[in-house]
């Protein structure tokens, strides 16, 4: 058993965990259960959590550089620490998805566009959730989800209009968190336009290139075929005037030997 081999194996468990885990969790702020409904989805959230954890552990004794693969993967590590970043592993599942794609180019962007637009949905939707649980008992004016999704939309874009506000410590970190996501998003989505605009331009210049050598090597052949009709006119012509010189001359010969 290698890292790769294990990293395919958990490749589908991930995602179900923290499909798994993302509902639990909403039904723990959303729903708010109580008794035998409030332990399930307590479960549910502790085994998703023990799924990740394991999947951690068994990747990092795995790896031939333990260090290396403790510094490059912090984000995992993160997972396990902050059960907010926990559904974002199901991000994962959307790399199926290339498949989709004819060339390159648009694979690569095809990709980035799905994996920014997933990233985007399921950041406002569990930021939403966190800063609803961390700001109920408070003076807070987002204490509904409704609330808590318009302030999630509102904060990610970085338009901020202010009507509410996270009261607690914990909600003004995820703020924070989101803000920065939110930079981070619309850079994507703004790299990825440009690079479409430089690549359509690309190719609409490579197309009237295209176009303009062939109407060139058009052109060419048509001059070409031009000068051979010339030449063979040419020639056609100067044969006749040669045949009636030479019928000019017999003629001429004819009468200087007529002995009238």
């Amino acid at each position: 058993m290698n890292s790769k081999r294990w990293q395919h194996i958990m490749e589908w468990p991930l995602v179900v965990a923290a499909l798994t885990f993302l509902g639990a969790y909403s039904w723990q702020v959303i729903g708010a259960p109580t008794g035998i409904y409030a332990q399930l989805a307590m479960a549910l959230v502790i085994i998703t959590w023990l799924v990740f954890v394991i999947d951690y552990v068994v990747n990092l004794w795995l790896a031939e550089d333990r260090w290396a693969w403790f510094r490059h993967h912090l984000f995992d590590l993160a997972v396990i620490a902050l059960p907010l970043l926990r559904p974002l592993r199901v991000l994962r599942a959307i790399t199926v998805l290339h498949i989709l794609n004819r060339t390159v180019g648009t694979a690569v962007r095809g990709k980035i566009l799905i994996y920014t637009a997933s990233a985007s949905a399921l950041l406002v939707y569990a930021a939403a959730l966190a800063v609803l649980d961390a700001e109920r008992g408070t003076e807070s004016a987002i204490n509904s989800f409704p609330d808590a999704i318009w302030w999630a939309f509102v904060t990610v874009t970085t338009v901020g209009y202010g009507d509410m506000a996270p009261m607690s410590g914990l909600g003004r970190m995820l703020a924070v968190c989101l803000m920065l996501g939110g930079i981070a998003l619309l850079g994507v989505v703004t790299g990825t336009l440009a690079s479409w605009i430089v690549e359509k331009v690309s190719t609409d210049a490579e197309e009237n290139q295209s176009a303009t050598v062939a109407h060139i090597h058009a052109l060419e052949e048509s001059i070409a075929a031009l000068t051979l009709q010339v030449e063979t006119i040419g020639g056609q012509a100067q044969t006749g005037s040669e045949s009636l010189r030479h019928t000019g001359d017999r003629f001429e010969d004819s009468t200087y030997s007529d002995p009238a």
